[in-house]
């Protein structure tokens, strides 16, 4: 072929062409395709990490009631977090290994395994940056914004991915399993009753009020309480018929005092929703026959077998101060507020509305007389006994009453004592179907208080 010397442009593009493949070679061109394809699966790979773990309890809902594929790929991952992490840990490492593998070999080809070490290190400290910058930091804050959309795009290969390397998953997690075992057995575990007598040890002292102590002994023993040792009992609930007429209402609700108010059907087993009172202000001049049914809110129903510091948690989630507790048949077992939460730290909280009929009488520092329904753990808090001590023996029951039954195992008649440990229970009150009120004196107490008493004699 003749090329004309008018026009060079062919001649020199084709030297161009010829060094280019000469000094890179097809070979190194395709590698960095390759590396630039791996970086995008990493960035994918780590993005998906924190996309799925970041979704909300609302977007995986949305996702379960969802038809489409990918949202059903994203809930059948969800259904197993460890392998699902797992999977995506194995993905991004033989995608990096992979990229610094295909680098390292690259430029042993162009330069010779003689390489310099110094090249080596550049090479190891570009490559680190770059799969941080673009595998990791940029992937994962975009998915943090958009979260659904960046799981929904991944779900696909994830679950092919899952399924594939399920083996090697499974394998992953029985190792972590068994390191976690071995971590356990060397830790030291902290039991309550270790918090409490160290408490005892710390806050011995002049300087500690009793006020203070109490906030302390709180904080310890809070996660360790379930909703059905801190609730009011249904007996103690105020509820009101979703039948009753509007007059009929107001005149209830300004005899109560309370600010949120659960509405039944029928039954307080039936509970329609809860009525805020606040919400009625604009329609107080309405005649009988107002229709105020329809501002009745949802109900937040809640398990007796729930921790008060998750439903705490979820009070503040869901912005709502009060639920209904429900028992295993789902029946209203009681009622549980955000302040009878806070009162397990920081005490009783009484306003003005707060009935002062209080649930016991102090006759002396020994001696007390406590209402039948007054809850063990109040028992427990006024008397200042480590709860632990009516564990054995207190069953089903929550109340003062129910435990004095599990010891007795009958009802007891009125002036009937009931012994256990260094108490002494006096039955004063009873009815046909419960412990009314019940006269409590400790011994050990009084023994103690006695002997201080004869020394101080003594001495004198």
């Amino acid at each position: 072929m003749e090329v004309s010397l008018d026009d060079p442009y062919p001649e020199t593009l084709l030297y161009i062409f010829t060094d280019v493949f000469s000094s890179f070679g097809l070979f190194y061109i395709s590698v960095a395709i390759i590396i630039v394809l791996l970086l995008f699966c990493s960035a994918m790979i780590s993005g998906s990490e924190v996309a799925f773990f970041s979704l909300s309890a609302d977007e995986v809902d949305e996702c379960r009631n969802s038809a489409k594929s990918t949202d059903q790929n994203i809930v059948r991952l969800l259904d197993k977090p460890k392998n699902l992490l797992a999977t995506i840990l194995i993905l991004n490492n033989l995608v990096n290994v992979a990229i610094v593998t295909l680098s390292t070999y690259a430029t042993w080809q162009y330069f010779g395994k003689s390489t310099e070490g110094s090249l080596i290190v550049a090479l190891t400290a570009i490559i680190t940056i770059t799969i941080l910058f673009f595998g990791e930091i940029l992937p994962k804050q975009y998915a943090i914004h958009h979260s659904q959309s960046f799981a929904r795009s991944t779900s696909a290969i994830l679950n092919f991915a899952s399924s594939m390397l399920s083996p090697f998953a499974t394998l992953l997690m029985s190792l972590s399993s068994v390191v976690e075992k071995r971590l356990e057995k060397k830790g030291y575990n902290v039991s309550v009753d270790e918090l409490n007598q160290a408490l005892e040890l710390t806050t011995n002292h002049e300087s500690t009020t009793a006020e203070e102590k109490g906030i302390l002994k709180g904080i310890v023993n809070f996660g360790t309480l379930s909703v059905k040792q801190v609730m009011r009992s249904r007996l103690d609930i105020t509820a009101f018929d979703v039948e009753m007429d509007f007059h009929d209402l107001m005149d209830k609700i300004n005899k109560c005092g309370y600010s949120r108010i659960p509405i039944y059907k029928e039954t307080i087993d039936n509970i329609e929703g809860v009525l805020y009172v606040k919400d009625l202000l604009p329609y107080l001049d309405h005649e009988e026959n107002f229709e105020w049914q329809k501002l009745l809110h949802k109900g937040f129903f809640v398990p007796e077998s729930k921790k008060i510091d998750t439903l705490l948690k979820e009070f503040q989630e869901k912005r709502v101060h009060m639920a209904i507790v429900v028992d295993e048949y789902g029946g209203t077992s009681g009622l549980i507020t955000l302040e009878d939460i806070i009162e397990e730290i920081v005490g009783e909280i009484n306003d003005e509305f707060d009935d002062n009929d209080v649930r016991y009488n102090k006759l002396d520092d020994n001696t007390y007389v406590f209402e039948g329904r007054t809850s063990l753990n109040d028992f427990c808090k006024i008397v200042d006994e480590d709860s632990s001590l009516f564990e054995s023996v207190k069953g089903e029951s929550e109340s003062l009453g129910g435990l004095l039954l599990e010891i007795h195992s009958k009802l007891p008649r009125a002036g009937e004592k009931i012994y256990y440990d260094t108490y002494v229970f006096t039955v004063v009150a009873v009815d046909n179907k419960r412990i009314k009120r019940i006269r409590v004196f400790k011994k050990e107490a009084a023994a103690t208080q006695k002997n201080s008493i004869d020394t101080s004699i003594n001495r004198s």
